[in-house]
């Protein structure tokens, strides 16, 4: 009876298997070099890899690109972005005079640049980006990205990261205009004020999130957003000052979400303002965007609605 064999077919004369030129560094026969011992080729020296930080930074910076070339295609948007701002302001400066603003530390002038930089907040970065995530979820874009490298946190960055920057560029415009052709003063308190806009933009973007979650179209963004704007426009001090407001309506307006942003830019622009009322908006401002956060957490979705 035949044994079988249990040792593998010798290669032809004159040739090397590959496993051979591995272990004796000599190339093998399709001209591939060997290493010595078995061990695995490493990579040059001189070619490291990237810090996370530094990828996670280009992945941002990519989203964002993408987006700020959404952003100048869609003639609406942009419209939203550039102009509806400016005529928020005249709408403001307009009305201004039909109040009396003795003991609020504000003049027409100053009433409508700050409330200005409430109008950048809503019209430039809410209402854009609540538009913004519907249309990248129905797309499937939202769905798409996440099955590649950035995470949920660079997904959502990267697609407010043009409308955040083209908000503190226009903020930095009206200040500028209030200083240079108003006659105002300078921010008495520009850490406070930059304070106010940082927070006034990650209350915006978050709240922007937690209403697209209940945006099933993009065209219906438009009437989803638009309750938050009303309200905000009016009870957060930017077209009347809280101050002017019967007692019982002023204390529920303040702890709207863009109020205490309010506060904040016109104490740190103006100045005015205690201790205690600086806190409390900075609480309020940090109260906010964990709401916003929570909300996120739990309602956005990144897949179409059905």
């Amino acid at each position: 009876m035949t044994g079988t064999s249990t040792t593998a077919t010798a290669a032809p004369e004159g040739t090397r298997t590959a496993e051979q030129g591995r272990q004796d560094g000599r190339p093998d026969r399709h001209g591939r070099p060997g290493q010595p011992g078995g061990k695995a080729q490493t990579a040059p020296a001189g070619k490291q890899q990237r810090p996370a930080w530094r990828a996670r930074a280009a992945r941002l910076g990519a989203l964002g690109r993408a987006e700020f070339i959404l952003l100048q295609r869609n003639r609406t948007s942009l419209f939203m972005a550039l102009l509806m701002p400016l005529g928020m302001v005249g709408v403001i400066r307009s009305s201004a005079p039909d109040n009396d603003l003795s003991g609020t530390g504000l003049n027409p002038g100053s009433l409508a640049l700050s409330g200005g930089i409430g109008a950048v907040l809503l019209f430039v970065v809410y209402s854009n980006l609540v538009a913004a995530y519907v249309a990248r979820r129905e797309e499937l874009v939202l769905k798409r990205l996440r099955t590649g490298e950035p995470a949920d946190l660079e997904i959502l960055a990267g697609t407010a990261l043009p409308v955040a920057v083209l908000a503190f560029a226009q903020s930095a415009l009206l200040v500028a205009a209030g200083t240079l052709l108003l006659d105002l003063t300078a921010p008495e308190r520009p850490v406070l004020l930059l304070a106010g806009l940082v927070g006034g933009v990650l209350v915006a973007v978050l709240l922007a999130t937690a209403t697209s979650a209940f945006t099933r179209t993009v065209e219906s963004a438009q009437v989803t957003a638009l309750p938050l704007l009303l309200l905000s426009f009016v009870g957060s001090g930017m077209v009347i000052p809280v101050d002017l407001m019967p007692d019982r309506v002023a204390n529920v307006f303040a702890v709207l979400p863009f109020s205490p942003v309010m506060d904040l830019v016109r104490t740190g622009w103006l100045g005015g303002g205690d201790g205690g009322e600086t806190v409390r908006s900075l609480l309020l401002v940090v109260a906010w965007t964990a709401v916003g956060v929570v909300a996120t957490r739990r309602w956005f979705r990144w897949e179409p609605r059905r």
